[in-house]
C-alpha cells in the first residue's frame, strides 16, 4: 500500500474513532456506490452526517480542509442522494469534513467541520 493510502486509512481510523467518543453513531465506513464513496455515514442526535476525511501529512499546502474542492463536494452529494434513494426516511442529513494532520512527532491534529454544504 502506498503512503497516501496509508495516511489516509490512518486518518479514517483516527476521525471514526473521535466521532465514536463525541456520541456518533456509525453506520458506514467507505460507503460506495459505483465511483462514488463516502468516508463515513453517522448518526447523531436525529441527524445523518455524510463525513468527509482529509488527511495530510503536513500543513505545507494547507490545511486538508482545503482538499474539499467543489468537485469533491458535489461527488459527495450525488453518493448521499443515492444513499437517501437506497435508505430513505432520514429527516435531516448534514454534510461534514473531519480535517486531520499527522505530523511526525507530534499527536494528530483533528479539526471538525460541521454542515459545510449549503
Amino acid at each position: 500500500m502506498s503512503n497516501h493510502l496509508k495516511i489516509g486509512c490512518k486518518g479514517e481510523e483516527l476521525a471514526a474513532s473521535w466521532l465514536k467518543k463525541k456520541g456518533f453513531s456509525i453506520i458506514h465506513r467507505n460507503w460506495r456506490y459505483r465511483h462514488l464513496e463516502i468516508d463515513i455515514i453517522a448518526n447523531y442526535e436525529y441527524t445523518l452526517h455524510f463525513i468527509e476525511v482529509k488527511t495530510r501529512s503536513t500543513n505545507s499546502y494547507g490545511g486538508p480542509e482545503l482538499g474539499v474542492n467543489w468537485k469533491k463536494m458535489l461527488r459527495l452529494k450525488r453518493a448521499a442522494d443515492r444513499y437517501l434513494q437506497v435508505n430513505p426516511g432520514h429527516a435531516w442529513i448534514q454534510f461534514d469534513i473531519v480535517a486531520i494532520t499527522l505530523c511526525v512527532g507530534k499527536p494528530p491534529f483533528l479539526e471538525f467541520f460541521t454542515d459545510v454544504y449549503g
